[in-house]
């Protein structure tokens, strides 16, 4: 398999260039996955774009779907870096991998839209009417299931990008279902 290597500031274009001093200006480092978009002169871009446009469900939800998605799609970069903002989101270690798991008992909303994200991901969109009824009944409006979507996609563009390029991921690893549950 061809061997990725993670592009630094002075290997990428101009445009990219000021995309990675914003990103060590607001996070303090550039993380590899964002430096690997830097790899086309447009996907950084567009994927910064994507991730902080304006959404009807905030960031704690938006991490609820992330959690969901990057399980599913055993992607081990995003599982770490969403476990870090799990925890800025306030969810406990606990929490966290119930949401993995699809589920989040402790919170009638989000365990909705943890059971609607992993079945999305699951039927490849075509969620089942059940998961979509709990999702309204819990309180989540039409504009949040589009939201919700656009979360999803986002996340799989970030966990295909991982998963194709195999590079270092550059966050404390999040623990194996497994050893959390024996924990």
């Amino acid at each position: 398999m061809t061997r990725f290597t993670v592009p630094t500031r002075d290997t990428v274009s101009e445009t990219n260039q000021a995309l990675f001093d914003a990103l060590q200006g607001k996070l303090g480092f550039v993380p590899n996955l964002y430096a690997t978009f830097a790899l086309s002169p447009n996907a950084l871009g567009t994927y910064l774009a994507l991730q902080s446009a304006k959404s009807s469900i905030n960031a704690k939800a938006r991490e609820v779907v992330n959690l969901v998605v990057s399980q599913y799609n055993d992607c081990l970069y995003c599982l770490a870096a969403h476990t870090m903002l799990g925890r800025m989101n306030g969810f406990t270690d606990a929490q966290m991998i119930e949401i993995r798991k699809g589920t989040a008992s402790f919170d009638a909303k989000l365990d909705a839209l943890a059971r609607l994200a992993r079945n999305l991901v699951e039927t490849r969109g075509h969620a089942d009417a059940a998961a979509m009824d709990a999702f309204f009944a819990a309180g989540w409006s039409q504009e949040n299931l589009v939201d919700v979507i656009v979360t999803v996609g986002d996340k799989i563009i970030s966990n295909y990008l991982h998963a194709a390029t195999d590079i270092p991921v550059d966050f404390p690893a999040a623990p194996p279902l497994e050893l959390a549950e024996a924990a």
